[in-house]
């Protein structure tokens, strides 16, 4: 039948070489690589040597370059514009890394001055090595790596405000794990004469790269000590001499009605919505409370700090004690 000699036809025509073909891609995917380069030329091998970038930012790192990596210990500020503010509030910081090949503008050209202005080592990574140093942060190609930061003790705190001649301020943080807010409280303690803020070990947040953010300028201003016990150590304060007021919506007293302000004291700010620990309530010796008129049954934990910092600082400045 014609029908069947034409498939035969095709059939043969087919076997002679295909009409379509791969344009050549699975020929070429067939073809040798090369030679292997040698271990100390291979980016993800242990003996690989890649050149250090210095404080030019000339040199670039491999993948497997031990300056794509985050350092134990350290933090990363990720991102142009928080990098930026970073190197403008002065935030301690160990080396700059952009991506090869970054499309520049003038956020980043501002960021080289000030980290060559500094003395920083700049270095190159991939994205990958920037993904992977960042946790995957939204990086822009921009990472600034910060040290561990160096907690105070809790003695230092009251050796400032001994310094200063003014009776102790602190504040204790009771279950804040929102790095936000203590970054916002950083910054209302700043403003309001607190000599340090104190920090529990477990459960609580902790300084970081988001903390550093947030406070800007404050995080460098205001010391920071981290304790293993955190009610052990407010027992510790009360022994020498410092009243611990604690700060929650169900208070003895308005922070309009202190009478311990001009006093040593230690403010403990409970968790948002949670309040303060129930042991963190027994150590007190005055459970205080912000006034409120309107509807909101609570107040965010930094804000409710600020506005308790607030007042405090008021009723040491009437007494002249600010």
């Amino acid at each position: 039948m014609a029908g069947n000699s034409s498939r035969r036809g095709a059939v043969r025509k087919s076997k002679k070489g295909a009409t379509v073909g791969s344009g050549g891609v699975r020929r070429r995917g067939l073809e040798g690589k090369g030679p292997t380069p040698k271990a100390e030329d291979r980016p993800a091998h242990k003996a690989y040597k890649g050149t250090s970038g210095g404080a030019g930012g000339g040199g670039r790192r491999g993948p497997g370059a031990k300056g794509a990596r985050k350092q134990p210990g350290s933090d990363q500020v990720a991102g142009r514009n928080a990098v930026l503010e970073a190197l403008r509030e002065d935030v301690p910081a160990t080396k700059l890394t952009l991506m090869v090949r970054l499309d520049t503008d003038e956020r980043v050209g501002e960021i080289m001055r000030l980290a060559t202005a500094r003395g920083l080592p700049i270095a190159e990574a991939t994205r990958a090595d920037l993904d992977r140093m960042t946790d995957h942060a939204v990086h822009q190609g921009v990472a600034l790596t910060i040290p561990p930061y160096e907690y105070a003790d809790v003695d230092d705190l009251l050796d400032i405000a001994a310094d200063r001649f003014e009776p102790p301020l602190l504040v204790a943080l009771d279950g804040i794990t929102d790095p936000r807010n203590l970054g916002a409280i950083l910054r209302s303690a700043d403003a309001f004469g607190a000599h340090g803020v104190i920090l529990p070990e477990r459960r609580s947040v902790s300084m970081t790269a988001s903390v550093w953010k947030v406070a800007a300028g404050a995080a460098g201003r205001v010391r920071v000590a981290q304790v293993t016990n955190l009610n052990r150590t407010l027992t510790s304060l009360k022994e020498k001499g410092v009243f611990v007021l604690g700060l929650d919506a169900e208070g003895d007293v308005t922070t309009r009605g202190l009478e311990l302000g001009t006093q040593p004291v230690a403010l403990v700010v409970g968790a948002e919505g949670k309040g303060l620990s129930r042991l963190a309530r027994e150590i007190s010796d005055q459970v205080v409370s912000i006034p409120m008129g309107g509807r909101s049954e609570s107040l965010n934990a930094s804000v409710a700090a600020a506005i308790a910092l607030y007042e405090l600082s008021g009723v040491r400045e009437r007494q002249g004690l600010a």
